[in-house]
């Protein structure tokens, strides 16, 4: 099996966080956040809630989750790199301030 494909058979890692900043999930961060995403062969998707994923490497897709303070994102990436895309995109909304960083795990799925 080409290890592309054996890193997608692995299955897709899954990450909640809780948007702690009172300006919520906001431009600056976001951006950062798709460019960093953008970085990672892996594919990123993030959702708000219960609602739709979006590609988590677009700042405009990430605008439409409108998450304020108290919104619950669920980070979603696949891939080849997935577990580095993970603690990095963590790491870089911790360093924003958007979530705390104190409490951070992953969910395989």
């Amino acid at each position: 099996m080409p290890e592309s494909q054996d890193a997608m058979s692995r299955g897709t890692l899954r990450h909640k966080l809780l948007v702690t900043n009172p300006l919520g999930f906001h431009l600056r961060p976001m951006t950062a956040f798709a460019q960093r995403a953008q970085a990672f062969q892996s594919e990123v998707s993030v959702a708000k809630g219960d609602g739709p994923a979006v590609n988590g490497k677009s700042p405009l897709h990430l605008m439409g989750l409108a998450a304020e303070q108290g919104s619950e994102l669920l980070l979603e990436i696949a891939g080849p790199d997935a577990e580095e895309a993970l603690q990095a995109l963590v790491e870089l909304l911790a360093a924003h301030d958007i979530v705390d960083g104190r409490h951070w795990r992953k969910d395989e799925g």
